[in-house]
């Protein structure tokens, strides 16, 4: 019998699983659909969940050769994020397992919220809420003040859907776009293409991260990076944490290398957030994964995840969006 698993970590669970249910179920008549909530502590009771699993439905958790090795029956593993730096892809081609991501899904969204993060840092809402809200003070000039947006450079680091995205409606704003992807150089009208990075180091207000974790940008964010940013840059970072060596972010902003950062990703994909160090900050939003979060994404994402594992199983590769592996 066919038995799909959909786990994760409790808080990346989808926060129903109606829809997800519904299209299995629609697709894949007399299927078995087990939702659980992966717990790292307890890895002998899933791998009885994944024992006769014939596909695994998961955004973050770690696919690796062990867990592999327990999920003999394992055809595809789905990962509902457009990201799948958590599959260890050589040990699912070892196994013969296939391994698919998502596409387009969230692009207006996280380039919304990017945009909305740098216009909270830049524009001082955090601290005016502070101040007015704890400190009981009326004082339009609390904090300091920045250029108009239509004053001020943004740089992108990452190429593809979401950072043009964000790139549209930052020349919307008037600004100056500067883009910069250590695999990729192309021609993107209204933006200014670097082929390498200090330009964008040396002359950005801004600086907004959208590169897809691989070999080329783990730990590209270091004390050397933020050393260069001349202008003592706002930082985003809307991809993945690994990107940034979070020790020298803070320092960086410990010593006004940085003016403020926005922080949708942490080091840690759940991070323990109970005294940490980028946390109360005026000048520092963080958020919890969050930028991709809307009721149109939520659906496509569900959908698409689960018409892949469909497509696959009923012999319709070619459906499939997109094989990594």
């Amino acid at each position: 019998m066919t038995k799909i698993v959909i786990a994760d970590f409790k808080d990346s669970l989808m926060p129903t699983h109606e829809l997800e249910r519904a299209i299995l179920t629609a697709g894949l008549p007399g299927a078995e659909v087990v939702v659980y909530e992966y717990d790292p502590g307890k890895q002998a009771e899933f791998s009885r969940v994944l024992h006769d699993a014939t596909a695994l439905l998961t955004g973050f958790i770690p696919v690796d050769a062990q867990l592999l090795a327990a999920a003999p029956n394992l055809r595809l593993v789905s990962v509902n994020a457009t990201g799948y730096d958590n599959v260890d892809l050589n040990a699912a081609r070892a196994r013969q397992v296939k391994v698919c991501c998502v596409g387009e899904y969230c692009t207006e969204d996280v380039a919304e919220f990017t945009i909305a993060q740098m216009l909270t840092l830049v524009k001082n809402i955090r601290p005016y809420i502070h101040t007015v809200e704890s400190r009981k003070e009326w004082a339009y000039d609390y904090p300091a003040c920045n250029p108009r947006l239509s004053e001020m450079t943004l740089g992108i680091f990452g190429l593809g859907k979401i950072w043009a995205c964000v790139a549209r409606k930052a020349l919307a704003l008037g600004m100056h776009v500067l883009a910069y992807d250590p695999e990729t150089i192309q021609q993107v009208a209204g933006v200014e293409m670097c082929a390498t990075p200090a330009p964008l180091l040396q002359q950005a207000d801004v600086i907004s991260n959208h590169m897809n974790l691989n070999a080329t940008n783990v730990a590209f964010f270091d004390q050397a990076c933020f050393a260069q940013m001349e202008h003592h840059p706002y930082f985003l970072n809307m991809a993945r944490g690994a990107s940034v060596v979070e020790a020298d972010l803070i320092s960086a902003l410990n010593e006004g290398q940085l003016r403020g950062a926005a922080l949708d990703v942490l080091a840690d994909e759940h991070p323990q957030l109970a005294d940490h160090p980028l946390l109360g900050r005026e000048n520092v939003l963080v958020t919890p994964h969050a930028a991709f979060y809307s009721q149109t994404s939520l659906r496509k994402l569900q959908e698409i995840s689960c018409k892949n594992i469909v497509h696959y199983l009923t012999g319709q590769p070619e459906a499939v969006f997109k094989f990594v592996n």
